[in-house]
Formats: structure tokens, C-alpha cells, sequence
């Protein structure tokens, strides 16, 4: 495998830790070195959260700077603005149409961007924009947006379904297994023409 750089953006309580957790997992299952780095700003109160993961043959620092990043998968929306720099002109970048306003827009000294996901795309060619809170609560919890984006995601890596959901079987508590195996499968047969 080529070495592959995935940032990881949202905002706290969406899981982001998660999916790095079986990102790191599925980079283990596939005998490749992976350097997972997590970023917290203030997550428990609806702050930003960043995880960098880094996989490949031999990965030597966990971090990714400004134009390295191979694949961003974006949990909100102004979190993908507020990191798009990270992505190379080439990056897959995956984003969760949710909309989640931070404390300047809600305490009304601020308004939401709005355009933000066409102003990505006028300047990526690899941009997927789709309903994964939707998704996810058909397949049982609001809770899951983040293994639907995972499920996305994995059809950007060439890595075998099944070793994703192995990942997912190993990382999660037994009693969510199923649930969030069907996130997965959601995210995985999402079909990005949509």
C-alpha cells in the first residue's frame, strides 16, 4: 500500500475518535504501520475535534501539514472549510452535509457560512457531499454518522470490505456491532451520484 494521509474533522461527540480507532485497526489488519495523532478544542462542548492517521509501509510521524493530506473525511461542514488547506489539489474529500452551529452562531454574533460546500468543490475535483446523519439514523442511531462516513471511505482505499468490517467488530462495544456494521454497509453502497 502507498503510504495514505486522512484527516479526520468534526466536531465533539461525533465520533471522530472512533473512526480513527478503526482506521487504525483496518491499517493494522493490512500489515501496515500507522501513526494515529488526535487534537481536541474544546470537544466536550461541541468544539473542534482533528485525528490525523497515517498509514503505510513505514510512518514515522503522526502528523500531516497544510497540502498532504490524501483523503479528508469531514463530519460537518464548516469544520471541511476550516481544514480544506490540509487537503492535497488531488484529495478525496468526503463531507457530512450536517450542519452543526458553533457558539458565535448560536449565541447570534456570528451566521453560518453558507455556499461551503460548493466553494470546496470549485476548487476540488474529488469532493463527496452526502446525508450521512440521514443515513444513520435509518440505521438505528444518529450516533453513527461516523461509521457511514467510514464506509465511504473505505471504498477510497482499496483495502477488502471485510477487513473494515472486522475492524469495526474488534472496535466497537458487542452490543453496537450490529448497527454499526449496517452504518458501514450504508456508507459503503452510498451511491456518490446522489
Amino acid at each position: 500500500m502507498t503510504d495514505k494521509n486522512i484527516l479526520i474533522v468534526g466536531v465533539g461527540g461525533q465520533g471522530t475518535l472512533l473512526a480513527s480507532r478503526i482506521l487504525g485497526n483496518v491499517a493494522i489488519n493490512t500489515g501496515n504501520d500507522v501513526k494515529v495523532s488526535e487534537v481536541h478544542g474544546m470537544s466536550q462542548r461541541g468544539g473542534n475535534v482533528v485525528t490525523y492517521v497515517k498509514m503505510g509501509e513505514k510512518i514515522y510521524s503522526p502528523t500531516i501539514e497544510k497540502n498532504e493530506a490524501d483523503i479528508i473525511l469531514c463530519f460537518e461542514q464548516l469544520e471541511a472549510l476550516r481544514w480544506i488547506d490540509y487537503a492535497k489539489k488531488d484529495a478525496t474529500i468526503i463531507i457530512n452535509t450536517q450542519k452543526i452551529d458553533p457558539m458565535p452562531v448560536v449565541t447570534a454574533k456570528a451566521k453560518y457560512p453558507e455556499g461551503i460546500i460548493e466553494k470546496i468543490k470549485s476548487n476540488y475535483p474529488n469532493v463527496v457531499d452526502m446525508p450521512a446523519l440521514d443515513m444513520a439514523q435509518k440505521c438505528g442511531s444518529s450516533k453513527a454518522v461516523n461509521v457511514v462516513m467510514i464506509g465511504v471511505l473505505a471504498k477510497y482505499t482499496g483495502i477488502d470490505k471485510e477487513i473494515w468490517i472486522d475492524a469495526i467488530r474488534k472496535t466497537v462495544k458487542p452490543q453496537f456491532i450490529e448497527m454499526n456494521i449496517k452504518a458501514f454497509e450504508a456508507g459503503f453502497n452510498y451511491n456518490v451520484a446522489e
